[in-house]
């Protein structure tokens, strides 16, 4: 949404103060298997969230060959505000807020593995979100082997695993567990239309005067960005930061 969180607070405002909708365009809200991970922990189907895992990423800008002009965007500490922990840590930090709210503390290590690049940002982040009753892990890297996209939610029931285009459930128990260490794939009804894509979304939201909702609102992505604050105070410091 913007490289702090102060600046993502100005734009809501704004927005709000202007009337018009302001939607933040993630890839995963127009995947069916993000709105069924969301609607069966909704359901309780898993029982409360004890631990969230979000490991997203690729080989890194450089490796996947992205244009010399997005390159020098990502790279950059003051108009990206910081390497993988931006561009991958967002997308963990807004489906912790989605599927299990505010954390209360955020603590965070970054890392610079590949030194022959001498790049001035991470290319690697750890973050770990406090709950009362959970914790939440977000793994975004620039230095995994290949694309990955995996959400795991865990609760006494059993466990989901989500990915771009497939929804696993692993009961708490049962015959085929260690077979299919994933558990079992569901299937996956498509988005309606006006849920399917950005463009389509957003005239809907204006046509019909509704709200921005779920992992598109202001509202949301203004928290992603503090969480995202507090993460890099943390990495700097060495010191878990409060989420007041």
């Amino acid at each position: 949404m913007a490289n702090n969180a102060a600046d993502a607070r100005e734009m809501e405002r704004l927005a709000d103060a202007a009337h018009i909708k302001l939607m933040v365009n993630y890839w995963n809200a127009w995947a069916a298997s993000t709105h069924e991970l969301h609607r069966r922990v909704e359901s309780g189907e898993i029982g409360p969230i004890n631990r969230i895992i979000v490991q997203y990423g690729h080989q890194g800008p450089k490796e996947i060959g992205v244009s010399k002009e997005f390159a020098d965007w990502l790279y950059d500490p003051v108009k990206n505000g910081g390497g993988a922990i931006m561009d991958f840590g967002c997308y963990g930090a807004e489906l912790a807020l989605w599927l299990k709210g505010r954390p209360t503390r955020v603590f965070a290590v970054t890392s610079k593995l590949k030194t022959e690049q001498h790049n001035r940002v991470d290319d690697d982040a750890t973050i770990i979100l406090e709950y009362p009753d959970a914790t939440a892990v977000i793994e975004p890297s620039w230095d995994w082997p290949y694309t990955m996209d995996r959400t795991y939610v865990f609760g006494a029931k059993g466990s989901l695993l989500s990915t771009r285009d497939e929804l696993f459930h692993r009961a708490s128990s049962g015959e085929d567990n260690a077979k299919i260490p994933d558990g079992e794939a569901l299937s996956l009804d498509p988005l309606p239309h006006e849920n399917s894509n950005p463009i389509a979304y957003l005239i809907d939201r204006i046509r019909t005067d509704k709200p921005v909702e779920g992992l598109l609102s202001a509202r949301l992505n203004v928290q992603v960005m503090e969480i995202l604050d507090a993460a890099r105070e943390s990495a700097r410091t060495g010191r878990a930061e409060e989420l007041r």
